[in-house]
């Protein structure tokens, strides 16, 4: 961060040495450069959670008196802070669901002194065959590591050019592999046997969007006229899928 305000600086510097030599139209041009640059540069330091300026600000509930609100949260006393604020045991997920899978959040709302951090993470158990569908973290990059068994896993770059490129690898113990933010990816236990893996996540509180659950499940619905022209079938078809996405994974 203090690297790309000292680049914003010189850039300053620059235009304003340049801007006692330089007149009319040359002088618009400048200008509109160094726009450009601080949108840039503003934009790219604003991609993440914020960094924090104290050691840390263990979340409370909201209207607490005399609590710091930072980041969506408000501050418990340091001097009230105990080592629990820090710490969570995190059980095996119940796989005995239609994916035959369970997502475990471990973010702000489930430990309280991530807030600020700009960390979290998830267990992520797998039945055999077991499958965390296609979705999305719209706030925070992934990296997932393979604790037990063999994955298969994937994500799809944006339509950019009309192509999403499919990029699958599969993962075996010990394995590593990351999900850039905001693409849509999944993770399938092609194993016989159970599998479990631990994903780390850039932001205290990345989210999840669920592409089934999203298009085919939502409060209030999207209409099937909508669907089927979308998805060129027919409005049975959209009003079948509609009635076995209303289960949450999450």
């Amino acid at each position: 961060m203090q690297k790309i305000f000292k680049s914003l600086t010189q850039l300053t510097r620059n235009y304003m040495q340049n801007y006692r030599y330089i007149e009319g139209s040359k002088i618009k041009m400048k200008a509109t450069y160094l726009l450009v640059a601080f949108l840039a540069l503003a934009s790219f330091a604003s991609a993440y959670d914020p960094s924090s300026l104290q050691d840390f600000c263990v979340a409370v509930p909201n209207g607490i008196k005399n609590a710091v609100f930072v980041n969506g949260k408000f501050c418990k006393d340091p001097k009230l802070v105990v080592p629990e604020d820090f710490f969570k045991h995190v059980d095996p997920g119940n796989v005995l669901n239609k994916f035959g899978s369970k997502a475990t959040p471990v973010t702000v709302n489930e430990l309280v002194g991530l807030n600020t951090l700009g960390i979290s993470l998830a267990r992520i158990d797998f039945g055999p065959k077991g499958l965390i569908p296609p979705h999305t973290h719209p706030r925070a990059t992934e990296i997932l590591t393979v604790i037990q068994g063999t994955l298969l896993v994937g994500f799809v770059t944006s339509n950019q050019n009309n192509t999403n490129r499919l990029f699958t690898k599969v993962l075996n113990k010990g394995d590593v592999f990351v999900f850039p933010i905001g693409l849509m990816h999944f993770q399938f236990n092609i194993g016989n046997s159970n599998a479990l893996a631990f994903a780390a996540l850039n932001s205290q509180n990345p989210g999840i969007i669920t592409i089934s659950n999203a298009v085919f499940g939502s409060t209030p619905p999207i209409s099937s006229e909508i669907l089927a022209k979308a998805f060129q079938v027919d409005n049975k078809v959209i009003n079948y899928l509609q009635k076995q996405f209303s289960y949450d994974n999450n």
